[in-house]
């Protein structure tokens, strides 16, 4: 089960552009959001509004950035507009938006490991949404930087199919408890 953007009452007047569409999709990124773990999972969808009203009024992005975020209880949340089965970008790994997919654990998870419930939900959102694609999930895969200060524009590089956020650009995200589940 997922919750959509109009369950989590996205304000879709908010979204500054139409979705746009990658070819395909060829893989994933998993990040954490940075923000406390300490929250009851009764204000997860506060909590997505919030991240989608930064990305949209801080970042200046068209709309919230990931594609799905997973709270610690194991909730999955609709991301960007668009389509969940659809090869949306995103805006979550610069320099790797085209072709990948931004799913984010909602918490911080440089030590602390994430729950287990958040760990399963995100395990059977990867398969699902790879297997939608037609991705291994343990394949590796070739993509094109457009360019950030770890890859330059145009440079081949080598993820696994499920990579972290500091796989492609210079981060410490996902963090080192949750990368190290990767």
């Amino acid at each position: 089960r997922i919750v959509t953007r109009a369950g989590w009452h996205a304000d879709e007047s908010m979204r500054r552009a139409p979705p746009v569409y990658a070819p395909a999709l060829e893989m994933v990124f998993v990040h954490h959001t940075d923000t406390a773990t300490s929250a009851p999972c009764s204000d997860s969808a506060r909590i997505v509004r919030g991240i989608y009203a930064y990305h949209v009024r801080v970042n200046g992005w068209n709309d919230i950035g990931y594609n799905f975020l997973v709270d610690k209880c194991g909730t999955v949340f609709e991301g960007r507009y668009g389509g969940m089965t659809k090869p949306v970008l995103g805006a979550q790994t610069k320099g790797f938006n085209t072709g990948s997919a931004g799913i984010a654990v909602i918490g911080t998870y440089t030590s602390a490991r994430p729950p287990h419930a958040a760990v399963a939900a995100l395990e059977h959102l990867i398969a699902w949404r790879l297997d939608v694609a037609h991705v291994n999930p343990v394949a590796r895969v070739e993509m094109v930087s457009s360019g950030n200060p770890r890859y330059r524009t145009g440079r081949h590089v080598a993820f696994n199919a499920v990579s972290g956020h500091r796989d492609g650009y210079p981060t410490s995200c996902p963090g080192s408890a949750l990368y190290a589940l990767l």
